[in-house]
């Protein structure tokens, strides 16, 4: 595999050094020669100094015959602009970015950015998980999409708590797909299937959705669960958004 990194600090290096270690054919491109000249004497002949921005370097570079190219400088337009030409111009088939600011993740992923990578993300995601007052983390984005997989832990005094599945209204587009109970046994859901508390339910959502089922999955009896008159939910039963439990 042949793999650009457009970057030369500290990720870009080790990150380097990494896919050097994989026999991965590698290129770090770095404007600071200082960068350069490091990367040159501990990786070896694989850097060359210029603007992973330019169409002129990304030329010298070889894009198009890159497997992947993978932007992680510290500037989220830099990483976007080395990204996308390499997708639009040279038809590179994976691409890979850095996200600085977490709040640029969705403009990447609507501007055709394979993959993003965020560290603030990353951290968020883990303190979460640690967090009992904030019991919902997200696993997976779909790109384009507008669809998350999101994992919400049942509380015991959650108002679900003993419900069947299909008693429980939720977002439209909102779909239950797996529970692990206390003891780790994952379950299949069925429109009957009862949900316990400790649960960790696992259920696919449109983003907009997310804080909404984290709502209605924990609140307590007399919380903010809405009426099936609300705009934007299901109705529950075969025909609202348990079809597929059939």
């Amino acid at each position: 595999m042949y793999a650009i990194v457009v970057g030369g600090g500290k990720v870009g290096y080790y990150l380097a050094r990494e896919l050097i270690q994989g026999n991965n054919e590698v290129l770090v491109i770095e404007k600071d020669g200082a960068k350069c000249e490091r990367i040159a004497q501990d990786l070896g002949d694989v850097v060359l100094k210029g603007d992973g921005c330019e169409a002129a370097t990304m030329e010298v570079a070889g894009f198009g015959r890159a497997d992947m190219v993978i932007a992680v400088t510290g500037d989220d337009e830099d990483n976007l602009v080395s990204c996308q030409v390499a997708k639009v111009k040279f038809a590179v088939p994976r691409t890979i970015a850095r996200i600085n600011n977490p709040k640029n993740e969705a403009i990447f992923r609507k501007l055709g950015i394979d993959t993003t990578v965020s560290a603030t993300a990353a951290i968020l995601s883990q303190i979460e998980q640690e967090l009992p007052e904030h019991p919902l983390m997200r696993l997976l984005t779909f790109k384009g999409g507008g669809l998350e997989i999101v994992e919400v832990k049942v509380p015991p005094a959650s108002a679900v708590v003993g419900r069947r599945i299909r008693d429980v209204l939720l977002p439209q587009q909102s779909i239950i797909v797996l529970l692990v109970g206390q003891d780790g046994t994952p379950r299949v859901p069925t429109s009957d299937t009862t949900i316990q508390a400790e649960d960790e339910v696992l259920a696919v959502t449109p983003t907009e959705n997310e804080e909404t089922l984290r709502n209605i999955l924990t609140s307590p009896p007399g919380g903010s669960e809405p009426g099936s008159s609300d705009p934007g939910y299901g109705r529950p039963g075969p025909a609202g958004p348990y079809e597929p439990y059939r």
